[in-house]
């Protein structure tokens, strides 16, 4: 899985800061102190809350490869969450950076760290978790995965990964589309699914689809098999 490393290996770590309200409560009304001033409001904020409904699988041989697909999305997931994270960040970086010169030092001192951190973690991926974190990648960037190595190293050095993946039957061009692929609508299911229960931080789709919508397309195929 070392061709994986070149999605981590440009990007600090990003640090996000974080805003924090001070509120009061009452018998009657919701307050929010802002220096020094209550503001009373008929309603209070809630985190959006997807109701998903509970998948119809065909078969059992189905609902099984649900399980093993969650298990390996799961897996993977923080990895394709840190490579959207650090590409922000490589992006906001180097526009800090005005020389090439610095910014050439910069990502090999970046690049240095990050393989030393993640190397053997992303070695133990199975062929199909390294697919699945191809597709996630495009899924959190909205970039393939061929196509950041093109842009971050040369269009050279992504076609010759993109044909040593193939060796191990992964492609680097593989998108995200849970409107085309059942596989990748069960992946966004899985997703959503964990975003809610909180075993995944959730990260907001670079991809413009709509996961209810691809939902029912897929439901209204199964009554029609």
């Amino acid at each position: 899985m070392k061709i994986l490393l070149y999605i981590f290996i440009f990007c600090p770590v990003l640090v996000l800061a974080q805003i924090h309200e001070k509120a009061q409560d009452t018998l009657q009304d919701y307050y929010i102190i802002m220096e020094g001033d209550s503001i009373p409001r008929a309603s209070i904020d809630l985190d959006e809350v997807l109701i998903i409904n509970k998948i119809d699988f065909k078969d059992k041989k189905e609902r099984i490869q649900y399980l093993i697909l969650r298990r390996k999305t799961l897996k993977v997931y923080p990895y394709a969450k840190l490579a959207a994270d650090r590409l922000e960040a490589l992006n906001e970086r180097l526009e800090q950076l005005g020389k090439k010169r610095e910014q050439k030092k910069y990502t090999k001192q970046v690049q240095k760290f990050l393989e030393e951190e993640f190397s053997a973690e992303l070695k133990k991926l199975t062929r199909t978790e390294g697919q699945i974190l191809v597709k996630l990648i495009h899924r959190q960037t909205g970039i393939t995965t061929f196509d950041l190595i093109k842009d971050l190293r040369s269009g050279w050095r992504a076609f010759w990964f993109n044909n040593t993946a193939k060796l191990f039957d992964i492609s680097l061009k593989e998108e995200f589309n849970p409107m085309e692929s059942k596989e990748d609508y069960f992946i966004e299911d899985i997703l959503q699914r964990n975003f809610q229960n909180g075993l995944l931080e959730r990260q907001p789709s670079a991809l413009d689809f709509d996961f209810f919508e691809a939902a029912s397309k897929w439901q209204k195929r199964l009554e029609e098999d």
